[in-house]
This record gives structure tokens, sequence and C-alpha cells, in this order.
């Protein structure tokens, strides 16, 4: 990706230019060795601690790190499969001798294959679902505007673009979808989050059921759905967005009738991952939140809101243990945790469960 390639996909939609802006970048420049760094004859660093809300957690920055012939692009979408494979979507660095937007790891962090090179530039949201004994992953791509369904070894499936059916894209209306959400009888959800803030309901068979949302602060409206769950811990599933403009969750019916706000605790949040009673939300806003069974605050960590900005600074001065733009993040099945960030040279952490 060319230097005006990347300032145009900056400027896309509340965009991530002005998401950044109400973030803050302080003025001060300070500098932090790499926690990763050991010179010869002196001990390894000290393990990197995290705690909060009684979690415990060791942090291990760039515990997946991609082979010598591609280089991280924005780490932004993940995805874990049945056997405990690891999909890291990125968006592919621009000195990447390979142009593979999909990396796949062992459960132990080894790296196995990629593919996807026609998610180069856009590979964001991903997800995965098992469906009549096989699995495939759902992918949207920010660059070309479209959503995709593969096999697991990047076969495509289908690819669809503006869902024309909705009657809602006139006069130039633009979508851009970041996420989809999977339901249990097959039906699946785009979250339109960097175009019109819609949300559009699928079946297992690509064909349009309805649409929802729409830009606005009152209930029922979005403003930036970047993330998008079929939330399962209540007596009925409902549909979480991350409505992430109006710095809040919100929930819906699986027909698409608001149902409530969660506001505590969030600042710009991404996407969601559950694990029994708890709800994962990676939040672009430096920190990564956990809420428990009744969505409170369990524990946030790694938070590393009023540092100076990051994003565009080395590997060497990212603050170990502080978190620069959490954008996706999933539990593993012995609760650990893995955050991918927004960031141009792509960081995975690993969050290892202590208590």
């Amino acid at each position: 990706m060319t230097h005006n390639e990347r300032d145009k996909h900056l400027a896309m939609s509340l965009n991530r230019r002005e998401v950044l802006t109400r973030i803050g970048a302080a003025a001060v420049a300070f500098s932090v060795a790499s926690s990763t760094e050991v010179k010869a004859g002196k001990p390894p660093p000290k393990p990197i601690l995290l705690e909060n809300g009684g979690f415990r957690y060791e942090c291990i920055h760039d515990w997946l790190t991609p082979p010598p012939d591609i280089e991280w692009g924005d780490t932004h979408g993940i995805a874990i499969d049945s056997h405990e494979r690891i999909y890291i979507a990125h968006t592919v660095g621009p000195n990447s001798r390979k142009g593979d937007a999909i990396l796949v790891f062992d459960r132990h962090g080894r790296f196995l294959k990629s593919w996807g090179e026609r998610f180069r530039g856009g590979a964001h949201g991903l997800d995965l679902r098992r469906e009549n004994g096989r699995e495939y992953l759902y992918h949207c791509d920010i660059n070309r505007k479209v959503f995709a369904k593969t096999d697991l070894d990047g076969n495509l499936i289908w690819e669809k673009g503006t869902p024309t059916e909705a009657g809602v894209y006139k006069d130039g209306a633009p979508f851009n979808p970041t996420n989809i959400a999977l339901a249990d009888n097959g039906d699946f959800y785009v979250a339109d989050g960097y175009g019109s803030s819609y949300i559009h309901q699928y079946n297992i068979k690509g064909e349009y059921i309805r649409t929802f949302g729409g830009p606005g602060t009152e209930p029922g409206k979005l403003q930036q759905p970047h993330g998008i769950w079929v939330d399962k811990r209540g007596s009925e599933p409902l549909l979480v967005v991350a409505d992430r403009a109006n710095n809040r969750l919100q929930y819906f019916t699986l027909d698409g009738k608001h149902v409530g706000f969660v506001t505590n605790g969030m600042r710009l949040p991404c996407h969601f991952h559950v694990q029994g009673e708890l709800l994962l939300v990676p939040d672009l806003d430096h920190v990564v939140t956990i809420l428990d069974g009744k969505n409170q605050v369990a524990a946030q960590l790694g938070d590393g809101r009023g540092m100076p900005e990051m994003r565009g600074h080395p590997r060497s001065d990212f603050p170990p243990g502080k978190f620069i733009h959490p954008h996706s993040a999933k539990f593993l099945s012995n609760g650990d945790i893995l955050v991918v960030e927004w960031v141009p040279i792509g960081r995975v952490t690993l969050l290892r469960r202590l208590s």
C-alpha cells in the first residue's frame, strides 16, 4: 500500500483520523526500550503483569509474528477454528514480498501458512462458523468494500458488495462493511461500520432479509457500528453492536428491534468475544475491557489512555504492558486472550491468564 493509499484509508467515515483526534495525542515524546530486547550478558526482562478486578495476566507482546517474506500491515481481525488454529487478518505492509492478508498459526503460536491476497489492503473483520460439518470464514474488506465467505484454505464461496435490496444506498450513500455476526440458525448480520451505519441481515444462503439501524444517536440508531456479535448469555440471544462513535454498546433483537444500551466503561468499543459469562470488548481507546454477565465492568487491562500517540512510532517506542489501539480480541479455550491492534506495523499480544 502506498503512502497516498494509506492516507485515503485513514480518512474514511468518522474516521480513524477523527478517532485519533478524539483520543488525543500529547505533545510529549518519549522512548521506552522494547520489552523483548535482551542484551548480551544480562538476565531476561521480568514478565509484564497486568492485573485488574481480580484478573491477572502475563502480557506477551508480539506473541504471533509473520514469516520473513510477509510484513504486518494493520492487524485487524482474528478467528480461531475447532483445532485452535489462529487466523489473523491484516492489511499487509508496504514492503511485504508476499501479499497474503490471512496468516494461520497453531495454538502454540507457530506459523503454518498464509493466503488471501485478494484481501490485501482491506482485510478487516474476520469470524468463523461451523456449517454442516465444515468450517467457514466470513471476511470484511474495507478496501474493496465487500464481504465474503471462504473455506479455511481461502477458497472463495461467495463475495458481495453494496446491498441494493435495502433501498438505503441512494444518491451515493456509501457502504463499507467492518464486521459480521453469526447466528445459530445460519443467518448473519453485516455491520456497515465505515459506510452509512446500517445493519443488514442475510440467511445462510446469502439471501437478503432486512436492514435496520442507520445514522443517529437515538435508540435504534447507530454511528459507526464497527463490531457486531450474537450474545447468547441471556435468556434469549440478542445482537450486540459496538456503536463506536456513540461510545456505547447497543442491543437489538435478532429481527432488529432496539433493546438497550451499555455505556459503562465504553470509550471506542471495537468488537466482541464471549466466553462463559464474560464479554470481551477490545476498545480502540487504548484498553481491553471485560464485562461480567450483567454487563458491568469486571476488568480493564493494559490501559494506555493519556500516553502520547504511538500509532506511527517504531516498535521500540511502544510502552510495555500498554495497548495502543486494540481492534479485535479472542478468548482462547484455556482463558488466555489474544489481542490484535490497529497499528501499521501490526501487533498481536497474548494475555496469559494467571488467575
